[in-house]
């Protein structure tokens, strides 16, 4: 069986419409959702609970990602492990695209992320033209991080369980995946929500970058980055010179994150969440 894991903090505005696509065309026994409210103070709890005997809810009082993630894991019942972020859309199709190579005994691949779809309608111009330049750099396009959701085999979870508690989760899994045990399934999507405003989409970025700091600092410096690098964008640019504008919009966007990142780095603070509110409006 399928276990699914869904951390989830004050989630009540979307974690429905994960649920719905979830268990909309899976058979009973396909798939075992558990659901983490981590010190939610709104009706998550409730709405999870409303969508039937294949939904668990468990509810721990640390708003703390991690910890829900871990809870998750104690609750869990089978493997392949998809871990699921509440904001995101993803179908009942999308699991078993993800977990089909995960259940293939000769296959290397311990990991297994599904392509993003990111709709842009709606947001500023500014925050379009970020995601035009981000959504074709390499590390994110090969990376499995920034898609909400990764599948791990029982192998592939281990690797992922040894790892310490950190902001970017998602990408400290990724690399912890040499490129032939990963795999971006092709048959797979997912909805991500991105942010609306440019003040939204700074919040994303300062958590970034802070975040990042934080993983390299658990790095040796010889280990894989998914830091953008000067030549990307050139490639990117000579490849389509129409990009040129949107990556000025994007390297604005990454001077500003890391000089707002500066104080919480030095401060070690890596526990402050800024959380975009945006991408979770109706």
């Amino acid at each position: 069986m399928t276990s699914i894991v869904i951390p989830a903090h004050n989630e009540a505005r979307v974690i429905g419409r994960l649920l719905d696509s979830l268990v909309a065309d899976s058979a009973d026994g396909e798939t075992d959702i558990v659901v983490v409210c981590n010190g939610c103070t709104d009706d998550t709890a409730r709405i999870a609970a409303t969508h039937g005997p294949r939904v668990r809810v468990v509810e721990i009082p640390t708003p703390s990602k991690h910890a829900a993630l871990r809870a998750g894991d104690d609750h869990a019942r089978g493997f392949p492990r998809l871990y699921v972020d509440a904001d995101v859309v993803l179908t009942a199709a999308d699991v078993r695209a993800l977990v089909e190579p995960l259940n293939d005994d000769t296959s290397d691949i311990l990991a297994t992320a599904p392509e993003r779809r990111i709709p842009l309608t709606g947001c500023g111009w500014r925050v379009r033209a970020y995601y035009r330049v981000w959504q074709r750099l390499p590390a994110v396009r090969e990376g499995l991080f920034g898609r909400g959701v990764i599948a791990v085999s029982k192998a592939g979870h281990a690797r992922i369980a040894a790892l310490p508690p950190l902001m970017a989760d998602d990408l400290a899994a990724s690399l912890a995946f040499a490129p032939g045990e990963r795999l971006v399934v092709g048959g797979a999507g997912v909805v991500v929500h991105p942010p609306r405003t440019w003040r939204d989409l700074m919040k994303r970025r300062v958590r970034a970058a802070v975040s990042t700091a934080q993983v390299e600092q658990h790095q040796e410096p010889e280990e894989a980055s998914a830091r953008t690098s000067v030549a990307d964008l050139k490639a990117l640019v000579r490849r389509d010179p129409r990009l040129f504008p949107s990556v000025v919009v994007f390297v604005a966007a990454a001077v500003a994150a890391r000089r707002a990142s500066r104080k919480a780095i030095r401060a070690q603070d890596f526990g402050t969440w800024l959380r975009d509110e945006s991408s979770r409006q109706n």
